[in-house]
């Protein structure tokens, strides 16, 4: 049994690492006030191969497996969870949907266009009605005259106004339930596809995340993605890449977290001596870090098996369970660690503390994912 990464992939997290600290580190908190779309960031991003990471090079990808894109997301929370966020979505489901189940056309259409950054993608399912219960879905899908009329809505998409091509997924016979969703392929710039509601966030609130309004849009009859009938069953799938993605984010952003804490304790004095002295300091310190190991090794374990292309629904959901849950306990320990400067915005764990919370609620929240893995459990 074999825990260490290869060279490659140790050169990877270096390089996105250096990458991170040099140029995201000094614009977090102007993005963060601003709410401004990061793009000169998401540009270099794509010039360092990071917005193609799960497509092969045949298309204009990076090539690389599931472990490498954890290693990615994991480095850029460490210093902004909203680039993280940002590139998450784009890979692990816009990217990641039109390669596991487009057509040949459709691969080498869209996927060169994205994952060079020409093109941000975004991905859509939730809606007003469907949050939890997916499957509730109301937005529909008609083939009329060769054309596919699509007419709803979907909320909280990521890189939802910033993105220029958009999977959503529709209706298409609703009397066969779930199995009647299908997935469709959609272009900013189509007739009735129109960006509504940007959304004022608590956190991560420099990635973008918006309302995506569709009113008779006719799409050409190819667009499908996949079979008909089959886009709730391949976003399932799908769900379990991005889950590691959403843990790999939640270890970063409480590695990101402890790094601040053990620079801070070393130089904050109270008492005549550095805070990291004191016992009360050191156990959270401890706890943070065993936690933090912990997460990370559900994490890389469940990018492993997927990429194996073994059935790890389970596991990707375990990863992100305790990876969420326990980077909000994480940030809310530094908080309490740096005291009243943790409260502002001086520091970067009050950024974090914020940001965390996301991760216990998209890609399916908490309570689903305990669902998720008691099934896996009682089959």
């Amino acid at each position: 049994m074999d825990f260490s990464f290869t060279e490659e992939q140790e050169m990877t997290r270096q390089m996105v690492r250096e990458f991170a600290e040099k140029e995201i580190a000094p614009v977090v908190m102007e993005y963060d006030e601003s709410q401004q779309f990061p793009w000169e960031i998401i540009r270099k991003l794509a010039e360092l191969g990071l917005l193609g990471i799960l497509i092969p090079s045949e298309y204009g990808g990076s090539g690389m497996r599931y472990i490498d894109f954890a290693i990615i997301i994991e480095e850029l929370s460490r210093v902004d969870p909203s680039i993280a966020l940002t590139a998450t979505a784009h890979n692990s489901l816009c990217c990641n949907h039109i390669y596991l189940y487009g057509t040949e056309k459709q691969k080498k259409t869209y996927l060169p266009l994205l994952a060079s950054g020409k093109k941000l993608g975004a991905w859509g399912l939730t809606e007003a009605e469907a949050g939890s219960d997916a499957s509730a879905i109301r937005t529909t899908a008609v083939l009329k005259d060769g054309q596919w009329v699509i007419n709803g809505s979907k909320l909280f998409v990521t890189n939802g106004s910033a993105g220029e091509i958009a999977v959503v997924l529709a209706i298409t016979d609703r009397a066969k339930g779930t199995k009647g969703i299908s997935a469709f392929i959609l272009e900013k710039g189509m007739a009735g596809f129109r960006v509504g509601k940007k959304e004022n966030k608590l956190g991560v609130r420099a990635a973008d995340t918006a309302e995506l309004i569709m009113e008779d849009c006719s799409i050409p009859q190819e667009n499908l993605l996949g079979k008909e009938g089959e886009g709730f069953i391949n976003a399932l799938a799908l769900l379990d890449g991005g889950r590691v993605g959403i843990a790999a984010f939640s270890v970063g952003i409480a590695q990101g977290a402890l790094e601040a804490c053990l620079k801070y304790s070393k130089e904050r004095v109270q008492f005549g001596q550095p805070i990291a002295k004191f016992q009360a300091i050191q156990w959270m310190l401890a706890d943070m870090s065993t936690q933090i190991e912990a997460a990370r090794l559900l994490t890389y374990q469940a990018a492993y098996l997927h990429q194996q292309g073994k059935r790890a629904t389970k596991e990707c959901s375990m990863a992100k369970l305790f990876a969420s849950e326990m980077a909000v306990r994480t940030t809310e320990k530094a908080v309490q660690i740096f005291g009243g400067y943790g409260f502002t915005k001086d520091y970067p764990v009050e950024k974090l503390y914020r940001d965390v919370k996301i991760a216990t609620i998209g890609e399916g929240t908490s309570e689903i994912q305990r669902l998720v893995i008691a099934r896996q459990l009682l089959r």
